[in-house]
């Protein structure tokens, strides 16, 4: 196993800007000493559903790498999410059509191909014994690390990526990219569904080492190369940079998650009771536009709703389509009827609570109550709404003046990467 442990440089803080030139400096400063020479390095990067400089971030890093290194290699941590296209991974690096090899020379991009089994390596096991101690109880169940063949084959592996408030982990980033970006189902999975049963209300936006951060740091030290990042905190919607860190995987992560818990969630006075959440269109899907609800759940009152406001959206999700079946629910939902459910993916399950919320289920009357209301306004039809229980709204109808005008409503534009809380409960 490689080790380097660069001490964490950082630049900028809470709602600052770091210039252009303030973040070649710093790339310049922490990259200089650090033991990259002749080696092999694997850039670790979000896909597109994530705000973030990525143009500005690769191309100093790789203007700073690659002189230096035998090879340089880009992966797309997509997690389970869609491949991204060749026209799509352009625009994401902010290159004309044709022009990726010429912007960034002697570095190949890649999607993390997690269906391909060629391109998966096994590191290693986390034993029952060890997850139920890192998960505090919630699961005891072994499970399989399986990562991408080029971070595993690396020397060096550098994460480049925001960090933003999560519904699974408390605060994302550092070695996430790792797991599950760069994982498969079995690892996604569990990690998941550890989350779901802790509850998202409660673990969104939670500082420091949950059971969850747990697991993916205990999965990601089996990786045998160096794992370093540059953890960034981004201004949401536009990506400006606010914030960088530079160190270790975990420890960049921890001087960034401080600065996400401050810039990133916005305390309300009054709980919500209508929220339009106005999702950008790189939620191509709900499975990702979900976070519109995720990031305002904790402040909403109790009989409240959640409009998920995508008209660019025509389903829930490509790659689960065990969402269909199973419906969106709330966790007592599943597991007060575990034998109907086990053989789902934990992952899918997991999704399905997060979005539904804190509700209960009554297995002996089959009536389920769930704390808030989840409607769709997307071009996914009333049918397909009502089969996987959540609302509808013709998203034509929506008069967008009028809903901004309305004092029971809580508009929020470029929804899902801000996280919502009530001041009562700081």
């Amino acid at each position: 196993m490689t080790t380097i442990h660069p001490p964490v440089a950082t630049v900028g803080g809470p709602n600052d800007r770091v210039t252009d030139a303030e973040l070649d400096r710093f790339v310049a400063e922490s990259f200089a000493g650090l033991d990259v020479d002749g080696k092999n390095v694997v850039l670790i990067v979000p896909d597109a559903t994530r705000s973030c400089p990525l143009p500005l971030i690769v191309s100093t890093v790789h203007r700073h790498l690659i002189d230096r290194v035998a090879s340089l290699r880009c992966v797309i941590a997509l997690g389970t999410h869609s491949y991204m296209e060749p026209d799509e991974i352009e625009r994401w690096f902010g290159v004309d059509p044709g022009e990726l090899d010429a912007a960034y020379p002697g570095m190949p991009i890649v999607n993390h191909e997690w269906a391909d089994p060629e391109q998966i390596v096994r590191v290693g096991t986390l034993t029952a014994e060890q997850i139920k101690e890192l998960s505090n109880g919630a699961m005891e169940q072994s499970v399989d690390v399986e990562i991408n063949r080029y971070v595993v084959e690396a020397d060096v592996n550098i994460v480049l990526g925001p960090v933003f408030p999560h519904e699974v982990v408390g605060i994302s980033g550092g070695n996430k990219y790792f797991i599950p970006g760069c994982a498969t189902h079995e690892a996604i999975d569990l990690s998941h569904w550890v989350g779901a049963l802790t509850g998202v209300e409660d673990m969104i936006g939670k500082r420091g080492v949950t059971p969850v951060r747990a697991i993916i740091n205990a999965g990601s030290e089996m990786i045998p190369g160096a794992r370093l990042a540059v953890s960034m905190v981004v201004q949401s919607g536009s990506g400006e940079l606010e914030f960088a860190a530079f160190g270790t995987s975990e420890e960049s992560w921890a001087a960034a998650a401080d600065v996400a818990a401050e810039s990133h969630i916005v305390y309300v006075d009054e709980p919500f009771t209508r929220v339009l959440a106005m999702m950008p269109t790189r939620y191509d899907d709900i499975w990702t536009a979900a976070k519109g609800c995720y990031k305002t759940q904790p402040a909403m009152a109790d009989g409240g709703e959640v409009v998920i406001y995508a008209p660019h959206v025509t389903e829930i999700s490509e790659t689960h389509p065990e969402i269909y079946d199973i419906g969106y629910h709330c966790i007592e939902y599943f597991t007060k009827q575990w034998e109907k459910f086990a053989d789902v993916p934990k992952g899918v399950l997991a999704h399905s609570t997060h979005v539904r919320g804190a509700g209960t289920y009554d297995p002996e009357t089959g009536v389920e109550h769930n704390r808030i209301k989840v409607t769709l306004a997307t071009q996914i039809p009333p049918d397909v709404c009502e089969r996987v229980n959540l609302g509808y709204l013709d998203p034509k109808k929506i008069n967008l003046e009028r809903w901004e005008a309305d004092p029971d409503v809580t508009v929020q534009p470029n929804a899902g990467e801000i996280l919502h809380r009530l001041k009562s409960e700081r």
